[in-house]
């Protein structure tokens, strides 16, 4: 096993972590802009208020998308086991 082969293992390692957490990251982003923005406007500064949306958000976000995010990460680990025997040599 290379160097460059571990890289490489670990480059798509990487991108696959990403692709996999973006949906979740990007959607809990938007509704701490939206309660920050109406905290703003209403001059409520109560800290746990952010936590209760993006709790339903992200929930929701798992729900819709736990089909897909779960057969993306297991063609990964399948090409991952698959292709041990050329990692071996």
């Amino acid at each position: 096993m290379s160097q460059d082969l571990v890289i490489q293992i670990f480059r798509d390692f990487l991108k696959s972590t990403l692709v996999l957490m973006s949906p979740l990251l990007l959607a809990s982003i938007v509704v701490g802009l939206i309660v920050s923005v109406f905290q703003a406007a209403t001059q409520i500064h109560e800290m746990t208020l952010v936590f209760v949306p993006k709790i339903l958000v992200i929930s929701v976000c798992l729900i819709v998308l736990f089909p897909w995010m779960m057969n993306f990460a297991i063609s990964f680990t399948v090409n991952i086991i698959s292709n041990i025997p050329l990692y071996v040599r």
